[in-house]
């Protein structure tokens, strides 16, 4: 699948600022990218490896008052649909190094609270089944709210209210997923089928020896969505950190099928 991204932002600060950005899709396997392009004015742009090395990270310093940025790509997506409950769970001494920090509970995701809940409504199955039935779970029972959550909104506040919005389906699903020992970490990425259109946020699984994605909020399949950054949660995986306070004037993000 051919996708085309088109993201425009303007954001003023009341003086010289560096930030530091997550907006551009990654070159990592499933997603080839034919075309890019990323115009940010006179900043001085230096670049970074991103978490796990998918990705790239950007420090931008902005010499005035003003950060106009515009990112065009054009994607191919490769990464074929598999079926979660084909696939199954490594026990915890096979976990490899670049899954077993993704056990563990993180700033937003606290997932040994979640240890008891999962064993007793999702401890009868195992592997992809265990981690599909947490996903419909989530589907079913929280209520997508634009604005219903904030930058410090929590897991455990979010599985008590009962809604969110994706950065909090997110987090639900990799604390659950956490709390059934397996490898569960934050996704940043650009989907066609957002709702309303922004970046999006979703999880990704270690079963079988690799990362799968999964999106507890239903909008996005896995082949359509481009990755952006990976991390721990919504920290580490922020399309835009600010070292001075940031004003939003306008921002467009615009995925298509092509």
């Amino acid at each position: 699948m051919r996708l085309k991204i088109d993201l425009s932002m303007h954001y003023t600060f009341p003086m010289a600022n560096t930030v530091f950005l997550a907006v551009e899709a990654a070159h990592t396997h499933g997603q080839r990218v034919v075309s890019e392009e990323l115009h940010l004015g006179n900043a001085t742009l230096t670049r970074i490896a991103g978490d796990d090395g998918v990705g790239e990270r950007i420090w931008a310093r902005v010499p005035g008052t003003e950060m106009v940025l515009d990112y065009r790509a054009t994607l191919d997506i490769t990464r074929p649909h598999i079926p979660l409950t084909t696939l199954s769970a490594a026990p915890l001494h096979d976990i490899p190094a670049e899954a077993a920090p993704y056990l563990r509970p993180s700033r937003y995701c606290q997932s040994d609270k979640f240890v008891t809940f999962v064993g007793k409504r999702f401890g009868h199955l195992s592997g992809g089944d265990k981690v599909a039935a947490i996903r419909d779970w989530i589907e079913e029972n929280l209520t997508y709210v634009p604005g219903s959550s904030d930058a410090d909104t929590n897991v455990l506040e979010t599985f008590a209210g009962r809604q969110g919005v994706c950065r909090d389906y997110a987090h639900l699903m990799c604390a659950m997923v956490r709390a059934a020992q397996i490898p569960a970490r934050m996704v940043a990425n650009y989907g066609p089928d957002v709702t309303p259109p922004d970046f999006h946020a979703v999880a990704e699984v270690w079963l079988d020896g690799a990362w799968h994605l999964v999106d507890p909020t239903g909008m996005c399949a896995p082949e359509t969505m481009a990755i952006i950054a990976v991390g721990r949660d919504a920290y580490d995986v922020a399309f835009m950190d600010s070292e001075a306070p940031a004003m939003l004037q306008y921002q467009s993000v615009q995925v298509e099928r092509v």
